[in-house]
């Protein structure tokens, strides 16, 4: 959340600068691993990013915290919680019970919507969680559908390369039709939701509810 603060305070003397050389109204956040975590964070609490783009976030990050338990080799909760000050003191009586938390990451990956929001992901290594990752995503995406703004949430997990924040090809093409989208404003492409199957959630087991409509009277 520090690192959030601060994009913020960013944001802020960009807004101030009359928009001569940066424009407020096309700023977008990106990162990975750590940094993906705070790219993340912003993206959910400051409504002024028109465009979020976590990479390889892992646990604490868009994974749902209900899932890393019986993710095989993702970081277990436990060690999220102590390694960094990624979570809040109260979420440690939650690290061994997860399911009694009263919310999970696809809640904040709805707080970004219906702004864009382009997550990457690394299935090869497990310690990332992906396959949490995507039902964060999933789930994320309904509250994306219910305001009408499905197009504007993007997923991509399917990947050849398992280096940690490697550059990558399949990423290319996306990446630039949502900065075209969303910071540039010249384009209008559908996001695209692509699961690698060596990591794929599946959202039906995790939700006991119905996507509403919150678009329209």
């Amino acid at each position: 959340m520090a690192w959030a603060w601060g994009a913020s305070r960013i944001i802020d003397v960009i807004e101030q600068s009359g928009g001569g050389i940066l424009k407020a109204d096309a700023v977008g956040v990106t990162g990975c691993s750590r940094y993906g975590k705070g790219a993340f964070a912003v993206g959910a609490f400051d409504q002024r990013i028109a465009l979020t783009m976590p990479i390889e976030s892992g646990t604490a990050g868009a994974p749902i915290f209900r899932g890393v338990p019986g993710e095989g080799g993702a970081q277990p909760l436990s060690s999220a919680y102590s390694e960094q000050p990624w979570l809040g003191d109260a979420f440690g009586s939650f690290t061994g019970n997860p399911a009694t938390l009263p919310v999970d990451t696809h809640e904040i990956v709805g707080m970004v919507a219906p702004r864009g929001l382009f997550i990457m992901e690394n299935p090869h290594i497990d310690w990332l969680g992906a396959k949490s990752g995507s039902v964060a995503a999933l789930g994320g995406a309904e509250v994306y559908k219910a305001l009408g703004a499905g197009s504007n949430i993007s997923y991509w997990s399917d990947i050849q390369d398992g280096n940690h924040c490697a550059v990558r090809s399949e990423w290319k093409a996306p990446l630039q039709q949502n900065i075209q989208k969303f910071l540039l404003k010249t384009g209008n492409a559908p996001g695209v939701i692509r699961v690698s199957g060596k990591k794929a959630g599946n959202l039906a087991e995790w939700r006991n509810w119905r996507t509403p409509v919150l678009t329209g009277s």
